[in-house]
């Protein structure tokens, strides 16, 4: 099975503030902020959409297709892929920005600050789908390139090819007639309860409207599992459990690496998704997204108590 994913490649550059940022912000001069908070280092962490799921994906013992952009300072990024033995040829070098790039920085009351640049993000990175096997590759659309996540769940209906859609961050900006024809007969939507909630906002459908327009449909909640909706039939997934809970970031995107292996493996989609809780499992017990890992008999340990 050729997995094709299609998202964002990203450094992730955390900073820790040590005092509280309403101490350094006056109420009444909020209209003309301007405040310089000075940080106990930074940490990069390799991070993006496409990223997350690919390091999942490898971690349970398969490669994907990983399609995407990344800037001219791609190099320590491709280094950690090869490390990792995760492809990189399928990422478009866009030499004059830099790799799109989270800069959070967070208080002691963990209260934080993000800029994101989108960078290397704003250029599609081009799929070739008329060199794939449509019988054999499933994509999954991934928040990133906006044009690639309007564009190749179309192009994969038309040629056969089965699609995840899985628009998590990227909703605020995605229009609803885009939303509705990237649902509508896809092999699977992926969202959160939240993101469920806001596409039933923005294309104004009920639940059960919503629903009847992909194949399937899963629905995460955190650390209650998940639910898989086919055909008018519910199935709960329930949430494996970490040996400790330390940051949540990346677990969806961990969660779908290995969602995609089952389904690789010819596991059904209730099968995949428990095995994509069990992954999540690990990657709550880390901070960062691409940190997490764990041997082939420490999954079995914990498939065997899930």
């Amino acid at each position: 099975m050729n997995i094709i994913i299609s998202g964002s490649m990203a450094y992730d550059r955390i900073m820790a503030f040590p005092e509280y940022f309403a101490d350094h912000i006056l109420p009444d001069k909020i209209h003309m902020l301007n405040v310089c908070f000075q940080v106990d280092g930074v940490t990069e962490h390799f991070g993006g959409t496409a990223g997350n799921i690919a390091y999942a994906l490898r971690l349970m013992g398969a490669q994907a297709h990983v399609s995407a952009t990344i800037g001219h300072d791609y190099h320590r990024y491709f280094k950690w892929l090869e490390e990792n033995r995760i492809p990189a040829d399928g990422i478009k070098v866009i030499d004059e920005e830099f790799t799109a790039g989270a800069y959070i920085t967070t208080d002691k009351a963990d209260n934080q600050i993000t800029g994101f640049n989108p960078g290397a993000m704003k250029h599609s990175s081009d799929l070739d789908f008329d060199a794939l096997d449509s019988e054999n590759t499933i994509v999954i659309a991934s928040p990133g390139n906006l044009e690639d996540m309007i564009n190749y769940p179309r192009a994969c209906m038309e040629r056969g090819i089965r699609c995840i859609f899985d628009p998590g961050q990227a909703l605020p900006v995605l229009q609803a007639e885009d939303l509705i024809e990237a649902i509508t007969d896809a092999f699977l939507l992926i969202v959160n309860d939240y993101e469920f909630d806001m596409i039933k906002n923005k294309t104004n459908k009920t639940r059960e409207e919503l629903l009847a327009l992909p194949q399937a449909t899963i629905i995460t909640f955190g650390e209650h599992g998940s639910q898989l909706l086919v055909n008018g039939t519910e199935t709960a997934i329930a949430a494996a459990t970490p040996a400790q809970v330390v940051d949540p970031t990346g677990c969806g995107d961990a969660f779908r690496g290995a969602l995609l292996f089952g389904l690789a493996k010819g596991l059904d989609l209730a099968e995949s998704a428990r095995l994509g809780s069990i992954c999540a499992s690990f990657a709550v017990e880390k901070h960062g997204t691409q940190v997490y890992s764990f041997t082939e008999e420490e999954f079995a340990l914990r498939e065997q108590t899930f």
